[in-house]
């Protein structure tokens, strides 16, 4: 059985961490886990930079999607970037979600950002209303019943690796990819890869 022309499917674009990256970040995730927060630990194998969520689109919107990611990605060179530190989103009193940040070249990953955003935007798609902070996610914190993540343990930790940082990467393309969420995480499928090369 195929799928419709107006099935939906998650979709969002990213840039990919290569491997030795990924490994360095697993590492950091081990280390981090000893402070025994609760949460629910992203598969190191998942973890990308994404630059836009657009959620479920239909499967007939793919195609111009691509085309205006590969229209945003023309004339941006490869960017170097590497993963730097620990945050939370939104606030330590309230967070929701462990991060490691994106350190480098970020003015030029922040340029790619807006000009994805307003070629996605010709398409319907709602600009981002905040300012674009790259980032890794590392876990969700189970804030269950009104349950807060300890804030001082939480500060404790995020001045603890400050300064980690990992080895620096390049990111050479730019992703569409597909989002499948099964009981035991999301399985992402790649639609289109755009070359950085401008």
């Amino acid at each position: 059985m195929t799928d419709s022309p107006t099935s939906l499917i998650r979709t969002f674009v990213a840039v990919k961490v290569p491997d030795t990256v990924i490994n360095q970040i697993a590492g950091l995730q081990k280390e981090i886990k000893r402070e025994r927060f609760s949460a629910r630990w992203t598969r190191p194998e998942t973890i990308h930079l994404t630059l836009k969520f657009l959620g479920d689109i239909a499967r007939k919107d793919v195609d111009p999607v691509c085309q205006k990611v590969a229209a945003a990605a023309a004339g941006h060179a490869p960017v170097t970037l590497c993963a730097s530190g620990a945050g939370c989103f939104p606030s330590v009193r309230k967070a929701r979600v462990l991060w490691t940040g994106i350190a480098g070249e970020t003015d030029r990953l922040a340029r790619l950002h807006q000009a994805v955003d307003r070629q996605l935007h010709e398409l319907g798609f709602a600009p981002d209303p905040r300012r674009f902070t790259g980032h890794l996610t590392l876990a969700r914190f189970k804030n269950r019943f009104g349950s807060r993540v300890d804030a001082e343990a939480l500060i404790n930790m995020m001045t603890q690796y400050a300064h980690w940082r990992s080895d620096e990467f390049t990111a050479d393309a730019v992703y569409v990819m597909q989002s499948d969420l099964t009981p035991s995480g999301p399985i992402y499928r790649e639609l289109s890869r755009i070359s950085l090369d401008g």
